[in-house]
């Protein structure tokens, strides 16, 4: 549980921005942001593609 609420916390991407020694940790930080979200769209849509094809 201890897991899941440490991945929830909110970052503060602008103080990391502002510190930033060059753009390529802008962008790092930029994907870094996004990945967890990407991740659990695509865990959704293979569980629905898996128990779409089930019912068939």
């Amino acid at each position: 549980m201890n897991l899941f609420i440490n991945l929830l916390q909110e970052v503060n991407i602008e103080e990391k921005i502002k510190t930033a020694p060059n753009n390529a940790y802008e962008i790092g930080v930029f994907i870094g942001s996004m990945l967890p979200f990407v991740i659990l769209v695509a865990m959704a849509y293979l569980i629905y593609y898996f128990n779409k094809k089930k019912n068939q």
